[in-house]
């Protein structure tokens, strides 16, 4: 058969439509949906039944990095400032020394079990030191796995901004590796200066584009998330030209951007959510397809062993130490550790030395793919089940789904809260009237099932129904307790519906 554009078109739509459709079954199955990414890639690669010939790292690199550019922007751009603010610094030790001690405990084990050289065995370890931004983000913005108190944006703050040092470690090792006669402690004046101009570049960057966003008038809606397109381009390609780290660049932007007053600010999230799942669908695909399963066989064992010291011991114990200095309780360290999802940034990093040309380049990819598989498994199907045995789980959040249709003017106190009945709250069978919700608190959507409405007095509250509230800052909390404690509340005002 001659191969057309055409018949590209529809290969195209096809593994797009099965990775969307195979998402859907993933969420019900309790399976991160980068797995579910990277198994049709592999399927529809040279050695599966799709048989497409991809082998070509440096095209899946372009992929990751452009695909990887606008998920950090996303997840920048959807992140309160005031969920990260109080665990900033935490964030910041985290992606440094704790990628660093990531780094240097698995390097030490690949060379005194797996038998690899000391720069080889660092350079694997330096590849697997970052958790995933697209893993976390798409992981804990699921109903399964909502945490209590700011846990969640610090490990999503972490996820988005340790990918800068455990770039410059790979990039570093390689550069060894390739030049013997340049040192490791080069390293160090370099990544202070791509964290330092990623952050003032990306912060700089981000507050132009709130001014340009607001003044420049467009005469259709649809061009403003056009506009910010090129504007995660433009951050990236520009910070990384003047010599700072374009990742933590556009994270920052989006952060920027996400916590200031922008005009149509609901319909850019809601079109960069979409981008997001399409980034992390295009990126998966291209890396399962760069994968041969054939030789993934060879790298089972010490994949295998790798990963289970990963997981166990230099995760944990990487946590541990850099958050000495902080009086974080026990159970939250514990889950910090355990939440190291390994997923595209691993895979994108390993690409460097098969690009770099590395010996053992080859070893060091199927390595990595199978740890970020493992990883994948184990910690993706296992989030919510350990932060419920740790007691963090929280069961009433912010979904974020409804939301998106409202704005509310910045000027008033009034804020938007929605949340999702779990089976355990209290107000599982009442009727809204009976709720007893605090005065100057209306619900304004209701959705049950795959139907939303507006609820009247009668409208009996079931196990997994989202309600959107119109209240205020100070009676949030409140509302919180109405709906989530089990036992009887007292009488109280109440709100008309």
């Amino acid at each position: 058969m001659v191969l057309t554009l055409e018949l590209v078109f529809i290969g195209i739509a096809v593994l797009f439509l099965i990775s969307i459709i195979a998402n859907k079954f993933s969420e019900r199955l309790g399976v991160p949906a980068l797995l579910i990414f990277l198994i049709v890639g592999m399927l529809a690669g040279s050695e599966g039944p799709g048989g497409i010939p991809f082998d070509d790292p440096t095209l899946a690199q372009l992929i990751g990095i452009i695909a990887l550019a606008y998920i950090l922007f996303s997840g920048g751009l959807d992140t309160r400032w005031e969920e990260i603010q109080p665990v900033l610094w935490q964030g910041i030790a985290l992606s440094t020394i704790g990628v660093v001690l990531t780094a240097v405990l698995l390097g030490a084990f690949a060379v005194l079990v797996l038998g690899f050289s000391p720069l080889t065995g660092l350079l694997l370890g330096a590849v697997v030191s970052s958790t995933d931004a697209a893993a976390v983000f798409s992981i804990l913005r699921t109903a399964r796995a909502r945490l209590k108190g700011n846990l969640r944006p610090f490990l999503e703050f972490e996820s988005g901004s340790n990918d800068p040092m455990a770039i410059l470690l790979t990039t570093g090792i390689i550069g060894l590796i390739l030049t013997p006669s340049s040192s490791i402690f080069d390293l160090v004046p370099t990544f202070a200066q791509q964290m330092a101009v990623g952050g003032l570049m990306g912060y700089a960057l981000g507050r132009f584009t709130v001014w340009f966003i607001n003044r420049i008038k467009l005469e259709t809606e649809g061009l403003y998330p056009v506009l910010t397109l090129a504007m995660v381009l433009l951050v990236y390609g520009l910070t990384t030209v003047v010599g700072g780290n374009g990742f933590i660049a556009v994270y920052l932007a989006g952060l920027i951007i996400g916590n200031s007053v922008i005009v149509h600010k609901k319909s850019l999230i809601r079109f960069y959510d979409g981008i997001a799942w399409l980034m992390q669908i295009v990126m998966f695909l291209a890396l399962g397809l760069l994968v041969f399963p054939s030789q993934l066989a060879s790298a089972f064992v010490p994949g295998l062993l790798a990963a289970l010291f990963l997981i166990f011991i230099a995760r944990p114990v990487s946590v541990l130490l850099t958050l000495l200095p902080w009086k974080m309780p026990m159970n939250e360290k514990a889950l910090v550790s355990w939440v190291g999802l390994r997923g595209a940034v691993p895979i994108i990093l390993a690409t460097y030395p098969l690009v770099a040309g590395v010996p053992d380049a080859n070893v060091i990819f199927n390595i990595v793919f199978f740890i970020v598989i493992f990883s994948a498994l184990v910690h993706g199907t296992s989030i919510p089940s350990v932060a419920r045995w740790l007691g963090l789980a929280g069961p009433l959040e912010e979904t974020g789904q409804l939301s998106r249709e409202f704005d509310v003017n910045p000027d008033t106190p009034s804020e938007l809260l929605e949340l999702v009945i779990p089976p355990d709250a209290s107000a599982v069978g009442k009727q809204v009237v009976d709720l007893g919700l605090p005065t100057g608190t209306l619900i304004i959507l209701m959705q049950k099932g795959d139907e939303r409405f507006v609820p009247v007095g009668s409208t009996v509250i079931e196990a997994g129904d989202t309600l959107l509230f119109l209240t205020t800052g100070d009676l949030a909390d409140a509302v919180r307790t109405r709906l989530l404690c089990r036992e009887e509340p007292e009488d109280g005002p109440g709100t008309d519906t």
